[in-house]
């Protein structure tokens, strides 16, 4: 068995800049779905860590948060996929906490409990706060242009050597091209 981490939003769902606050405004950017169902059937597990500081921000609720959570499960069902875990950061940047990306955190609490080396593992998200909290943990980040990604790439923020993709889908179709 093989680990991924995803980002969520602007990697498996749109973003937002005004917080994905409930079940209804969820939405799977088209062909993410598929592509973590296709890593669960490559034998891939997939994990989500994701800021979601609207929580601490007052915007939702844990409650919403699990509701949303429970609606992208639902959909990715439908694919035959499954996320086997979600990690999420509740604080607001003012915190100052430990698990809000860009820190590791999150990461290393995933480490923590597989204790699957990061070194192994594929990090992808859609900004520099998520290449550099897997930097940081040990992991292999990738970069997507969907969500913020494209910005981050206009801002001439990317450092050489991050792997860009147009989105979740071409970046799952090239590894597991390349694992056969």
């Amino acid at each position: 068995m093989a680990l991924i981490i995803l980002d969520r939003d602007g990697v498996i769902n749109e973003d937002s800049d005004d917080y994905i606050k409930s079940p209804s405004e969820w939405h799977a950017i088209p062909g993410s779905l598929e592509a973590i169902a296709k890593l669960n059937r490559n034998n891939y597990q997939v994990i989500v860590i994701t800021n979601q500081s609207g929580i601490g921000r007052k915007k939702f609720t844990i409650d919403n948060l699990n509701e949303i959570h429970a609606k992208m499960q639902a959909h990715l069902n439908q694919y035959g996929g499954v996320i086997d875990a979600v990690f999420f950061c509740p604080h607001t940047p003012r915190e100052e906490c430990s698990c809000r990306k860009p820190k590791p955190g999150l990461y290393n609490q995933v480490h923590e409990r597989l204790r699957f080396p990061m070194s192994k593992v594929f990090c992808v998200g859609d900004t520099m706060s998520d290449v550099n909290a897997a930097r940081s943990a040990g992991g292999k980040p990738i970069l997507v242009k969907t969500g913020k990604g494209q910005r981050e790439i206009d801002n001439g923020d990317v450092p050489a050597g991050i792997p860009i993709y147009e989105n979740l889908t071409s970046f799952v179709d090239e590894l597991l091209a390349n694992k056969h």
